[in-house]
């Protein structure tokens, strides 16, 4: 009895000397290392192991803005809903055809194709070439995109988007993702720097400076559904080119006038205007009006002359999750909803994450991208939907679009060196005060952990990443 005794007063001893590190539990270390974000930071973190079971719960049914993670239920949807992802997109492909002289350019949502002069496939070309082999005069280029209601942005997407990519229209007709290319380069200390930009579709305003040394601050700022864009901060002489790609906010007339540029150089006279054309606008178009009365000349019959058939639609998930592409996100949201656009599409994600046994309590979208405020996922939600989608059919192809620790996509940089590089699977989000990660980790036993950490309220200068990789690191290795 007495030996006992001081072999349980030796054991408390000894855990009362152990390091408070050692001591704690696994859920405590790993609260432990988010404290050490900023103050305000909000976590919220859900890892279950392969059977389902949770090892880490962190405030696992509170909503969080999920930035980027959104992009994962609607390609998942994708694949919950269409058929043949893995071929040519025949559904998606842009038409031009010819009425009353006129030539339309109409679009099926398709995010690729592409007027690069070294484009290969799914090529605005292949459309001129078309309707440079049927005429040589032609009257209006008309952009149409009137496939799904005029929704260029979604709701609670913050209006200083408009100006760069991240904010870029949304419509059914789209060319070069909607975005065109803008270069700044360093010249001299007090001169404006060069711009370097292949298009008149813009007017360039520089204000902007160039400085010996220091930090590169240059921006743009453009006011929406305006042409005029101004380029201002500095940038240092050691700087290297800052790249910005400038969104479109008509892409429907980019496109039609893109076109237009095309069948110029083809020997085809453009006699009238370039427009656009989406569902809520005003009938303005001969083609486009009824006959009024007896005996008045109809339209010609609408002449498709081509048709793109874009790449597969398994390639374009892959692009969208790993390099987190908003447009094209955004684009296959309102493909799902076919005829209603986003709303109907919007409608199919919650009719998947009902089938996967998700609370509709858990969520909340407003887009396809995560580029809305209005998104909020809880962490359980989205640790049930996951673990669904590993079980479906499907979802070893979907698992493959997400970015690689370590490898590729947008963790290409991050837990290099990690037990977790190549071993995890993920995707990223981050926006306003957000950063988000959700996916697949293999564990240092080889178990297959799943996970989705979000962090809202990150104050401004500061990041979160850094300790919510330690954290997926430290449940890796203790697992």
């Amino acid at each position: 009895m007495f030996g006992t005794m001081k072999l349980m007063i030796c054991v408390l001893l000894l855990v009362g000397t152990m390091s408070p590190a050692y001591a704690q539990t696994l859920q405590q270390r790993v609260e432990t290392n988010l404290a050490a974000a900023s103050s305000g930071t909000r976590f919220g973190l859900v890892v279950t192991d392969d059977a389902g079971k949770e090892i880490i719960a962190i405030n696992p049914d509170k909503r969080f803005i999920p930035a980027s993670n959104t992009k994962m239920f609607t390609t998942a949807a994708a694949y919950f809903t269409m058929e043949a992802l893995d071929q040519p997109d025949t559904d998606g492909g842009t038409t031009v055809a010819l009425q009353d002289k006129d030539v339309i350019l109409m679009g099926f949502g398709d995010a690729r194709m592409s007027s690069s002069p070294d484009c290969a496939v799914d090529c605005l070309a292949k459309l001129a070439d078309a309707v440079a082999a049927k005429t040589k005069r032609v009257r209006h280029i008309i952009g149409d995109a009137t496939l799904w209601p005029d929704q260029r942005w979604s709701p609670g997407m913050s209006w200083n988007n408009v100006a760069e990519r991240s904010g870029t229209g949304i419509a059914a007709l789209s060319l070069d993702s909607n975005e065109m290319p803008l270069t700044v380069t360093a010249s001299y200390p007090g001169m404006p720097p060069m711009i370097g930009f292949s298009s008149d579709y813009f007017t360039i305003d520089n204000r902007a400076k160039t400085v010996a040394r220091g930090p590169t601050t240059i921006d743009v700022k453009r006011l929406p559904f305006e042409r005029r864009v101004i380029v201002f901060g500095e940038i240092s002489m050691e700087a290297k080119p800052e790249q910005i790609a400038l969104g479109i906010d008509d892409p429907a007339h980019y496109a039609a006038w893109r076109l237009a540029a095309l069948l110029k150089e083809r020997g085809v006279r453009v006699k009238g205007e370039i427009r656009s054309l989406y569902r809520d606008d005003p009938p303005t178009f001969p083609l486009m009006k009824p006959c009024p009365k007896k005996g008045c000349v109809k339209p010609e019959p609408t002449l498709v002359l081509a048709r793109l058939s874009p790449p597969t639609l398994a390639d374009d998930i892959r692009i969208i999750n790993k390099v987190s592409q908003n447009l094209h996100a955004d684009l296959l949201a309102r493909r799902l909803g076919g005829a209603k656009g986003l709303e109907g599409g919007l409608a199919v994600i919650e009719t998947m994450l009902t089938k996967a046994g998700v609370p509709r309590t858990a969520y909340d979208f407003s887009d396809g991208s995560g580029m809305s405020t209005y998104n909020r996922v809880a962490p359980r939600g989205a640790v049930t939907f996951l673990r669904w989608v590993a079980a479906q059919h499907w979802g070893t192809a979907w698992q493959a679009s997400l970015p690689v620790g370590g490898v590729d996509g947008t963790i290409a940089r991050r837990f290099k060196g990690t037990a977790l590089e190549g071993r995890i699977f993920a995707k990223t989000g981050g926006l306003n005060a957000t950063t988000a990660l959700s996916g697949y980790m293999t564990a240092k036993s080889g178990r297959v952990l799943t996970f989705s950490i979000f962090a809202n309220d990150v104050p401004a200068r500061t990041l979160a990443a850094p300790m919510m990789d330690t954290a997926l690191i430290m449940i890796a290795e203790a697992n």
